[in-house]
């Protein structure tokens, strides 16, 4: 079992920036790929960002070009996915999640963060 706590969200204004980070703890040597996902009031939840163990990452379409996510070396106990998010919009407002899988597929249902919101003003 992977336990994961977000950070990080705020209020920021159009145009500023934001870096989440999700801290991973439990069995993190299964962990193959992690992502971050988001809710906007009254929407579906949706992918973001995601990177996997050879260090591939993968973007919506949304945010390509504004925000990366990346992830250092699993250390000790903990492993730590980040999304830097720049030129934030009023619609990138939404509660991130993040998710980690023990296999290349994502989302994996067992293992989602609590969340943190973001709201970004205009």
């Amino acid at each position: 079992q992977v336990q994961l706590v977000e950070s990080g969200g705020g209020l920021v204004q159009a145009g500023g920036s934001l870096r989440l980070s999700c801290a991973a703890s439990g069995n993190i040597r299964e962990i193959n790929a992690m992502g971050w996902y988001r809710q906007a009031p009254g929407k579906q939840r949706e992918a973001v960002a995601s990177i996997f163990s050879n260090g591939v990452t993968h973007y919506a379409d949304s945010v390509k070009g504004r925000f990366t996510i990346s992830s250092i070396s699993r250390d000790n106990a903990k492993n730590t996915v980040y999304l830097q998010m720049n030129s934030l919009k009023p619609e990138d407002t939404a509660v991130y999640y993040c998710n980690a899988s023990p296999t290349r597929v994502l989302p994996d249902a067992n293992n989602w963060g609590k969340g943190t919101l973001v709201t970004v003003s205009s």
